[in-house]
Order: C-alpha cells, then sequence, then structure tokens
C-alpha cells in the first residue's frame, strides 16, 4: 500500500525547499571541529558528494561562529547550526549568515532566550529546525509523564512553537528523536496528527552499523511509507559519509528519489552455485560503485535459474561452471570466463550507460543465447532440478484433474 506525502508548510533551507511536496532532502552533521575551517569544509565537500543536500555543523564556541561565517561562502550545500544551551550563539550563527539553525528545547529553556533566537531568525529570513530529542527532554516534561514519551516529546516541540508565535515567527521545522524505534515511530505519527509544519525524521543514537543502519530504516522507512517525513537524517556513530550514502540510498530504494547511483542485487546463494557468490557480489559492488552509475545490477549464484529470476535489472552476471553469464533485461548478451567475470561485468557497465540497453542488446554475441542454454541444460542434467518443478507441476496437474465431483 503507498501512502499518500502529508500535507505540510515548507520551509526553505538555503536553496533546498523542505516540505510542502517537496522531494525528500538527505541531512548529514560534520565531526570536525567547526573553527577548523577547511577541515570542516573538507567534510562538507565529502558529504556533499555522497548525497547530503543539507548539512550540520556545532555551534559550541565563539570560534566555531566565526567559522561558519567563512565556511558559508565557500560551502556547496546550505548549513545548519547546531546549537546547545548558549543562546547567544544561535544569534552569533545567524550573524555569520548560517542557512538554519537547530535548536533543542531541552536545553534552551528560558522563554525569552527562545524568544529572541526565533525573532532574529525571522529578521533574517531563516528557518529553525525544533530538536526534541527523548535523552535530553525538559527534566519538568519527564516528571509529568514519567519518562520520554511520545506524549513528552511533541508537547515540548508544540510548547517551543507556541513561543515562536508569540514573535510571528513560523518558518519552523520538527524533528522528535528517540532511540527506541517504536517510540520515535509513536511520537512523530502522534506529531504529524498535531501538527502541519514539515518534519525532520531519524533514531537518535542509532549506533554504530549494521546495527545503527537497521534501527534507522526500521524508523524512517516505516514514517515515509506512511507518507509522513520532509527530511531525513542517519545518526550513525561512523564517518557521516555513511550517514549521507545510506539517506541517499533509503530514498532511492523506496522509489522517493531518482537513483542516481548503483542498484546492486543479489541472490543468497546456495548449494547450486559453483562460484562463492559472497565474494564475487562483494567485488563487483566495490568495482562497480566506484563508477557510480544509475543502474540495476544483478549477481546470481547459477546460471539455470539467475537470468530469469533477475530479468527485471538492467544488467546482471550469472555464474556458470568455469563461465560467466552476462544478461541485460534477462536475455544473456555475452558468456565469458569465469576470471574475467567481474572484470566484463564492469566494462558492459560502463557501455550500457553510455550507450543505454537497446543499443548493448544490439550488440549481443549472437552465439550467446546458445551456448548459455546448452550450459544451462548441462547442469540440470548433472545437478537436477533443485526445485523439482518438472514433478511439482506433474502432481500439480494430477490434484486439479483427479477425485470425483
Amino acid at each position: 500500500m503507498t501512502f499518500e506525502r502529508r500535507d505540510t508548510r515548507q520551509v526553505m533551507v538555503g536553496n533546498v525547499p523542505v516540505g510542502a511536496g517537496a522531494p525528500i532532502s538527505v541531512q548529514s552533521m560534520t565531526t570536525t571541529k567547526t573553527h577548523d575551517v577547511d577541515g570542516t569544509l573538507a567534510q562538507i565537500y565529502g558529504l556533499a558528494g555522497a548525497g547530503a543536500d543539507i548539512v550540520r555543523v556545532t555551534c559550541n564556541t565563539v570560534e566555531a561562529a566565526q567559522g561558519i561565517a567563512e565556511i558559508m561562502p565557500r560551502s556547496p550545500v546550505p548549513i545548519v547550526a547546531d546549537i546547545h544551551y548558549q543562546y547567544r550563539l544561535a544569534l552569533a550563527a545567524i550573524e555569520a549568515g548560517v542557512s538554519a539553525l537547530r535548536l533543542n528545547p531541552g536545553n534552551i529553556r528560558k522563554e525569552q532566550h527562545i524568544k529572541a533566537v526565533a525573532k532574529a531568525a525571522g529578521d533574517a529570513g531563516i528557518p529553525i529546525r525544533i530538536g526534541v530529542n527523548a535523552g535530553s527532554l525538559d527534566k519538568d516534561l519527564l516528571a509529568k509523564y514519567g519518562g520520554p514519551v511520545p506524549e513528552a516529546l511533541v508537547e515540548s516541540a508544540m510548547t517551543e512553537v507556541r513561543y515562536f508565535d508569540d514573535v510571528g515567527f513560523h518558518d519552523v521545522k520538527i524533528s522528535v528523536k528517540h532511540s527506541n524505534v517504536p517510540l520515535m515511530v509513536d511520537s512523530y505519527r502522534l506529531l504529524a496528527d498535531t501538527t502541519d509544519y514539515p518534519l525532520h525524521l531519524g533514531v537518535t543514537e542509532a549506533g554504530p552499523p549494521p546495527g545503527g543502519l537497521i534501527k534507522s530504516v526500521a524508523g524512517i522507512a516505516t514514517l515515509l511509507n506512511e507518507g509522513i517525513g520532509d527530511t531525513i537524517r542517519f545518526s550513525l556513530t561512523a564517518d557521516p559519509v555513511e550517514e549521507a550514502k545510506a539517506g541517499k540510498q533509503l530514498l532511492e530504494y523506496l522509489g522517493l528519489r531518482e537513483r542516481t547511483g548503483l542498484d546492486l542485487i543479489a541472490c543468497p546463494s546456495c548449494g547450486r552455485a559453483e562460484v562463492d557468490v559472497i565474494a564475487v557480489a562483494q567485488e563487483a559492488n566495490d568495482r562497480l560503485e566506484e563508477l557510480d552509475l544509475p543502474i540495476q545490477v544483478a549477481v546470481m549464484g547459477c546460471v539455470v535459474n539467475g537470468p530469469g529470476e533477475a530479468r527485471e535489472a538492467d544488467l546482471g552476471l550469472a555464474a556458470g561452471r568455469g563461465r560467466g553469464h552476462l544478461f541485460i533485461k534477462g536475455e544473456v548478451v555475452r558468456v565469458v570466463p569465469e576470471e574475467d567475470m567481474v572484470e566484463a561485468l564492469v566494462t558492459e557497465a560502463k557501455l550500457l550507460a553510455e550507450e543505454g540497453v537497446e543499443a548493448r542488446l544490439a550488440a549481443k554475441d549472437a552465439s550467446a543465447a546458445t551456448i548459455a542454454m546448452e550450459e544451462r541444460v548441462e547442469l540440470l542434467s548433472v545437478q537436477g532440478d533443485a526445485n523439482r518443478a518438472a514433478e511439482r507441476k506433474a502432481a500439480v496437474a494430477d490434484v486439479a484433474t483427479s477425485g470425483t465431483d
């Protein structure tokens, strides 16, 4: 079931629209000291190259705010200043020309300070993300609700919204992050029912991969498939480039973003495989990922079922006995020696991206289909039909036609 995107207001983070049907954007955060301008810019460029549309930097000192002033004119993407505790650093970041702010209601609590920042942001024409975090929730709300439950997180966000309303500031996006996936999902669902501001999705403190990736996908994808969410961040204990890559890939896999990079699919292998499918798939993935081609590639462990099972892939490789069968949209176009099959796959991927499917099908080896069929028949005779297709079909027909009315 496909859900329609939730209707929201829209804010502009630099030149990136968030909400109101705009493409879902990917965010990440630098791990450098922001006063290290060159080091921070190098990481920002790396994140942008990996798929980040917006990058957040910490603004925890005067020197960091000064660094932002130097970073902004040189950044390839909009920059968000992350503010904790010291509201004057938010004012300093605005003066430095930042694209947006992130405020944590759990540690900037004085109403007059919050309103001062909102008024300054309004004068500067930049949005603020209200970033509620279960781990730093206001102690009064923790006492009221007995813990960081969804109702507490949403109340924290909406209290901040009311402060903003008082000074006429409405360029807002909101996050209610939790490290517990079910509670994170419930918090965002409740928030989506409460307000029409755009939402920034994330599982906070998700941890290192693979667990952090699994938790992030579980929470973020659940909500995106319900039409909830306008911008996302994977909060991983890892190189932030991995966050940007994961966010971009998730949106592509969900069909929420046009594919711009590799989508490699592979069978899990079985006793029929004549090669180490895991090793071949990893080698193919490493080689093809460097090319960053917007194609889907399949690596299959056998020639018996591989091309048919992966016929929707743009390009594929099925491993036979000592040889590899290259196929495009399920049609075998070349048979190559096993030791050359990954290299041949990479070469064909480049040509496919340059020339297109029809041209590469037209350039296929005329004998490939015949060789592939002969090898398939040979392997079936040696290995037998692991799926027992003929036997099962006969049994199905017997059940369907026998018996009494």
